[in-house]
């Protein structure tokens, strides 16, 4: 029997921008999103998240989905400009209140709202005083995270203060891709320092607000494969595995930033001596704070080629074949979860994890049957899954799974061109079909286990 534990959490998860819309509705004030998205050329179709999915409109409907799904959990984002419209100061009751509904309204459907404060939406008022490479914006945050858990914690217990740091500092402020749209490496270091700074700061007052409260932190991770076996691309393993696991990894468990990395953006150019000017004095302890679980967001692991082999050697460039890609051209390998969750296990030790997003962009319409038949991300679904459970038979205490996502929405700098949900979303009429993988997945959370036949 394939059975998952019988406290396994299963779950669905979305983002605020991604759905929300209402970007300035009942004193929301505005965001680096909303700014970055008004920019001409910085979103491929040309989008932005005013309407998204119109989700502060039509959450009854979605938790409707939800209730029908048979998910024990949601996991959301709250909009930190919805709360706090200028980042701090005085809180936007109406905003609040929207978040009051929603978890009332997941509480009455039996399921457990498992908050996420920080999934991208900066308030454009913080970022016009520095953004995160200002030290100020962590403290901010930490005003923003006792608002928000003194507001709902009688009802939500599990909180995650940060989605991503790596896309946060890299993306927003190293190579310019993500909002504010940046492209300064000094930056990118202090983002990542100030980002866990304010996690470890929060932790105590989400824990002083919330009775009961379990929080933690959700990281992207990507276990990095060698491309062939040279040590060439071995190397390449080391800092890739270096700035996108370990440099998030290792300061929250204790451990500081790995030298190694230090010693490599010195000779990349982005640091220009091992001291980093933007650690105060006991910033390490304050990030290493005991959390209780640890969110990962898995999507693919990392093939690392060298471009330090000349193509002169004929060196073999791969030892793996051609695999399947996403829309988003990401690779779909799923042992590579396995492994990922037993090393952070047996090297980290970080107690319960969740896996807190896992998803394919798949552009499935709606057929001829009026019916959404998305067979990828069906067979994308049960490998991981069938990955999942494997961790669990090794010994690894996955404690839950949120398929990444409920509905099609925006994604980010792809506008509304690549479609992430098992729920398909018309954005012309917003009508939701749920697709096959969303079907599957109902039968998958009332078996508990993966021995489901999915219904022709």
């Amino acid at each position: 029997m394939r059975q998952f534990p019988n406290d396994f959490l299963w779950g669905v998860a979305t983002s605020a921008y991604q759905i929300e819309g209402a970007t300035s509705a009942d004193g929301r004030g505005e965001s680096i999103w909303d700014r970055f998205a008004a920019t001409p050329g910085k979103i491929s179709d040309g989008s932005d998240g005013k309407v998204a999915c119109d989700h502060y409109h039509r959450w009854r409907e979605d938790v409707e989905l939800m209730r029908w799904l048979g998910v024990k959990s949601y996991r959301f984002s709250m909009a930190w400009p919805r709360v706090l419209p200028t980042g701090r100061g005085k809180v936007n009751a109406a905003g609040l209140d929207f978040y009051s509904r929603l978890v009332d309204g997941l509480l009455e459907a039996g399921i457990e709202p498992f908050v996420t404060l920080y999934h991208w939406d900066l308030p454009q008022a913080l970022q016009d005083q520095g953004g995160w490479p200002s030290r100020d914006t962590a403290s901010a945050f930490v005003e923003y995270a006792d608002a928000a858990s003194r507001k709902l914690g009688d009802r939500v217990k599990r909180w995650i203060t940060h989605n991503e740091p790596w896309c946060i500092s890299v993306l927003g402020y190293g190579n310019g891709e993500h909002a504010p749209g940046h492209k300064n490496w000094s930056e990118v270091l202090a983002t990542a320092h100030h980002l866990l700074v304010s996690h470890g700061q929060a932790v105590p007052v989400i824990r002083a607000n919330v009775k009961n409260a379990q929080v933690g932190i959700t990281l992207n991770l990507s276990p990095a494969w060698p491309a062939s076996p040279s040590a060439e691309d071995e190397e390449a393993c080391r800092r890739h595995d270096g700035s996108f696991n370990r440099w998030f990894l290792d300061p929250l468990y204790g451990r500081g930033y790995p030298k190694d990395v230090v010693e490599d953006y010195i000779q990349d150019g982005h640091l220009a001596s091992p001291t980093l000017d933007f650690v105060r004095e006991g910033d390490m302890a304050t990030i290493a704070v005991p959390t209780d679980f640890l969110g990962i967001n898995y999507y693919s692991r990392a093939i690392m080629r060298s471009d330090r082999i000349p193509e002169s050697q004929n060196a073999p460039r791969t030892v793996h074949p051609e695999p399947e890609r996403t829309d988003m051209d990401w690779e779909v390998y799923a042992p590579a979860l396995t492994r990922l969750l037993q090393h952070l296990h047996t090297h980290y030790q970080p107690g319960p994890l969740y896996i807190t997003e896992n998803g394919c962009a798949y552009a499935t319409g709606p057929g001829a049957d009026g019916k959404v038949h998305d067979d990828k991300r069906v067979a994308y679904l049960r490998s991981h899954l069938e990955a999942s459970l494997e961790a669990i038979r090794q010994g690894v205490p996955l404690a839950g799974y949120f398929a990444w996502s409920l509905l099609d929405n925006f994604e980010w700098a792809f506008g509304y061109q690549k479609r992430f949900g098992m729920v398909y979303v018309d954005y012309d009429t917003q009508r939701r079909i749920p697709k096959d993988s969303a079907h599957l997945y109902k039968a998958l959370v009332e078996k508990n286990g993966l021995d489901v036949e999915l219904a022709a």
